[in-house]
């Protein structure tokens, strides 16, 4: 049931919010020789995003072949004269599926592009769910956004180089900038560089819609001990959580660690429905309540890790195009525990099964109205799945 093709001889590592990320990321870029592609879903006119745009037109000054592809509606804040900036420095530019009017709702706008990639001269990459954009974000600025992203060095290198050229290659094409495609010749670096075991995962809408998810579903089935999902907008469909339900049935000790602040209220609450189904197989759920969560990471045994941008909920898992490293070194997931776990031990709430069935009828049936309202409204744009059972507890 795996999807992932494991490759041997890699080096990966483990970088902690975007205070790790961004300086990693604007030395490879100004260490940059020949080629740069950068894809993100949120570019952000601030600090962080000026930093990064200053690196790609310091990159493209220097002769450096320069490709930014952000998403239409993530960075449709951005200004137009931000990226015409780039563009008159030479940093080739383009945006995904462009958004003009945004009171239409239409089925292909749900379908974006929620990558964070990048691979600097085909010899280091980085992934993750960092987007370009300052780490703190009202109204909580003492905490920065909690997330993570990797750095890969090593023959992965060649899979990461293929499939984010060929996006590349399929945006410029659809505006029609085909001399832009390939005006450089790189062979990624394929000699070990490491002992590090890794696959590399996309999702889109063709011959990768379900790797992702049957990757998660694969490593949870086959779970004897322990499970640690950190997902920042966590909705799962019947068969993940069925999924779920098994191994903390069969003895697994399954720990969520979820979104404790309100971000996006209807999706939110829809979370919460599922609650109560969870608790009463043994999981247990801790939220976040530091500030925001936006990490999209797991761990399982000890062993099998993953890091990417696919949240599990119907945006990730069935429309928008997605990337995930998965991992199978046990010091790599020893790390990612160590950090997952103090986090939830310093930064979290338990959410106890008692105290979750006490809550009000009226609470509860918020929650499942949130839940069926994503539900229907996905199966209306014809998106939908069997909805999960449920009862409101009084």
């Amino acid at each position: 049931m795996s999807k992932a093709t494991y490759v041997n001889g890699n080096t990966i590592q483990l970088l902690h919010n975007g205070s790790e990320f961004f300086p990693a990321l604007e030395q490879s870029i100004d260490s940059a020789l020949y080629e740069i592609y950068l894809e993100t879903y949120i570019f952000a006119n601030d600090f962080t995003g000026r930093k990064i745009s200053s690196a790609l037109i310091r990159a493209a000054r220097r002769g450096v072949t320069v490709h930014l592809l952000i998403d239409g509606f993530g960075s449709y804040k951005l200004p137009g004269s931000f990226v015409q900036n780039m563009l008159d420095a030479g940093v080739k530019v383009l945006i995904y599926r462009r958004e003009v009017f945004f009171f239409k709702l239409r089925r292909y706008r749900l379908r974006r592009m929620h990558r964070k990639l990048a691979v600097i001269d085909a010899r280091i990459a980085f992934t993750g769910g960092i987007n370009i954009i300052d780490d703190y974000t009202p109204p909580f600025e003492h905490a920065p956004r909690f997330d993570y992203a990797v750095s890969i060095e090593g023959p992965l290198l060649k899979d990461i180089y293929t499939a984010t050229q060929r996006l590349w290659r399929i945006v410029a094409w659809a505006h029609f900038k085909k001399r832009w495609v390939n005006t450089v010749k790189l062979s990624p670096v394929d000699r070990r560089r490491g002992d590090q075991l890794a696959g590399f995962l996309i999702r889109d809408n063709f011959r990768h819609r379900h790797d992702i998810e049957k990757e998660y579903l694969s490593a949870i089935d086959a779970a004897q001990n322990e499970i640690i999902i950190a997902n920042a907008y966590f909705l799962p469909g019947r068969h993940f959580c069925e999924a779920l339900n098994k191994a903390a049935r069969r003895g697994v000790n399954v720990i969520l660690f979820l979104q404790g602040k309100v971000e996006y209220r209807l999706q939110h609450y829809a979370t919460h429905a599922l609650y109560g189904n969870l608790l009463d197989a043994g999981i247990k759920i801790y939220e976040y309540t530091q500030g925001y969560l936006h990490a999209k990471v797991a761990v399982i045994d000890q062993y099998w890790a993953t890091v990417g941008s696919s949240n599990i909920d119907p945006f990730s898992l069935m429309l928008a195009r997605e990337a995930n490293m998965v991992i199978r070194n046990r010091e790599f997931a020893s790390q990612l525990r160590t950090s997952l776990t103090l986090a939830i031990a310093k930064h979290s709430l338990l959410v106890a099964r008692a105290n979750w069935q006490s809550k009000s009828w009226i609470y509860h049936a918020v929650n499942w109205f949130s839940y069926y309202v994503i539900y229907y409204a996905q199966s209306i744009l014809g998106y939908g799945q069997k909805p999960i059972e449920h009862h409101i507890t009084v």
